[in-house]
Protein backbone atom coordinates (compact mmCIF):
# COMPACT_ATOMS: atom_id res chain seq x y z
CA UNK A 1 0.00 0.00 0.00
CA UNK A 2 1.16 3.48 -0.87
CA UNK A 3 2.14 5.53 2.21
CA UNK A 4 0.96 8.81 0.66
CA UNK A 5 -2.50 7.32 0.17
CA UNK A 6 -2.55 6.02 3.74
CA UNK A 7 -1.63 9.52 4.97
CA UNK A 8 -4.32 11.11 2.75
CA UNK A 9 -6.92 8.77 4.23
CA UNK A 10 -5.75 9.26 7.83
CA UNK A 11 -5.91 13.07 7.48
CA UNK A 12 -9.43 13.10 6.03
CA UNK A 13 -12.57 13.91 8.03
CA UNK A 14 -13.84 10.85 9.90
CA UNK A 15 -16.76 10.02 7.59
CA UNK A 16 -14.67 10.22 4.41
CA UNK A 17 -11.85 8.35 6.15
CA UNK A 18 -14.12 5.41 6.96
CA UNK A 19 -15.50 5.31 3.43
CA UNK A 20 -12.03 5.35 1.87
CA UNK A 21 -10.82 2.56 4.13
CA UNK A 22 -13.75 0.36 3.13
CA UNK A 23 -13.42 1.07 -0.59
CA UNK A 24 -9.62 0.76 -0.60
CA UNK A 25 -9.88 -2.68 0.99
CA UNK A 26 -12.58 -3.63 -1.51
CA UNK A 27 -10.33 -2.62 -4.40
CA UNK A 28 -7.43 -4.63 -2.98
CA UNK A 29 -9.64 -7.70 -2.56
CA UNK A 30 -11.07 -7.57 -6.07
CA UNK A 31 -8.42 -6.18 -8.39
CA UNK A 32 -5.38 -8.31 -9.21
CA UNK A 33 -2.08 -6.59 -10.00
CA UNK A 34 -3.25 -3.39 -8.32
CA UNK A 35 -0.94 -0.39 -8.16
CA UNK A 36 -1.63 2.59 -5.90
CA UNK A 37 -0.28 5.99 -6.85
CA UNK A 38 -0.68 9.46 -5.43
CA UNK A 39 -1.02 11.95 -8.26
CA UNK A 40 -2.99 15.11 -8.95
CA UNK A 41 -3.16 15.47 -5.14
CA UNK A 42 -5.33 12.40 -4.71
CA UNK A 43 -5.19 8.59 -4.45
CA UNK A 44 -5.29 6.85 -7.82
CA UNK A 45 -5.70 3.11 -8.39
CA UNK A 46 -4.47 1.38 -11.51
CA UNK A 47 -3.54 -1.86 -13.17
CA UNK A 48 -2.15 -1.19 -16.65
CA UNK A 49 -4.11 2.11 -16.66
CA UNK A 50 -5.71 4.32 -14.04
CA UNK A 51 -9.23 3.10 -13.25
CA UNK A 52 -10.37 4.82 -10.03
CA UNK A 53 -9.58 7.68 -7.65
CA UNK A 54 -10.71 9.30 -4.41
CA UNK A 55 -11.32 13.00 -3.87
CA UNK A 56 -12.29 14.28 -0.42
CA UNK A 57 -14.84 17.09 -0.43
CA UNK A 58 -16.39 18.94 2.49
CA UNK A 59 -19.62 16.92 2.71
CA UNK A 60 -18.91 13.83 0.62
CA UNK A 61 -16.34 11.56 -0.98
CA UNK A 62 -15.99 11.41 -4.73
CA UNK A 63 -15.16 7.97 -6.08
CA UNK A 64 -14.19 8.46 -9.69
CA UNK A 65 -13.78 5.98 -12.51
CA UNK A 66 -11.52 6.62 -15.46
CA UNK A 67 -11.29 3.41 -17.48
CA UNK A 68 -13.83 1.48 -19.54
CA UNK A 69 -16.77 3.30 -17.97
CA UNK A 70 -19.03 2.05 -20.74
CA UNK A 71 -18.74 -1.41 -19.13
CA UNK A 72 -20.35 -0.23 -15.89
CA UNK A 73 -23.98 -1.18 -15.44
CA UNK A 74 -25.70 1.65 -13.54
CA UNK A 75 -29.47 1.04 -13.42
CA UNK A 76 -29.83 3.34 -10.38
CA UNK A 77 -28.13 6.22 -12.27
CA UNK A 78 -25.57 6.87 -9.54
CA UNK A 79 -22.80 7.84 -11.95
CA UNK A 80 -22.36 11.54 -12.61
CA UNK A 81 -20.37 13.41 -15.22
CA UNK A 82 -20.54 14.01 -18.94
CA UNK A 83 -17.02 13.32 -20.19
CA UNK A 84 -16.22 10.54 -22.64
CA UNK A 85 -13.90 8.66 -20.32
CA UNK A 86 -14.68 9.61 -16.72
CA UNK A 87 -17.60 9.31 -14.32
CA UNK A 88 -17.95 9.54 -10.54
CA UNK A 89 -20.26 8.90 -7.65
CA UNK A 90 -20.66 11.03 -4.55
CA UNK A 91 -20.87 9.18 -1.24
CA UNK A 92 -22.03 10.96 1.92
CA UNK A 93 -21.69 8.10 4.40
CA UNK A 94 -20.73 4.43 4.68
CA UNK A 95 -24.38 3.34 4.34
CA UNK A 96 -24.30 4.57 0.73
CA UNK A 97 -21.49 2.16 -0.19
CA UNK A 98 -23.02 -0.68 -2.20
CA UNK A 99 -20.28 -3.28 -1.79
CA UNK A 100 -21.80 -5.77 -4.22
CA UNK A 101 -22.20 -3.13 -6.91
CA UNK A 102 -18.69 -1.69 -6.43
CA UNK A 103 -17.11 -5.16 -6.54
CA UNK A 104 -18.81 -5.76 -9.87
CA UNK A 105 -17.78 -2.34 -11.22
CA UNK A 106 -14.14 -2.84 -10.22
CA UNK A 107 -14.06 -6.26 -11.85
CA UNK A 108 -15.66 -4.96 -15.05
CA UNK A 109 -13.40 -1.95 -15.54
CA UNK A 110 -10.18 -3.80 -14.74
CA UNK A 111 -10.87 -6.88 -16.82
CA UNK A 112 -8.31 -7.09 -19.59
Amino acid sequence: MNNQITEYIENAPIVQKEMMKIIRELIHQNVPNLIEEFKWNRPVFKTTKDFAYFQVNKNYLTLGFSKDIEKIKDPKNKLEGTGKTMRHIKLKNTAEIDITELKEWFKLITKE
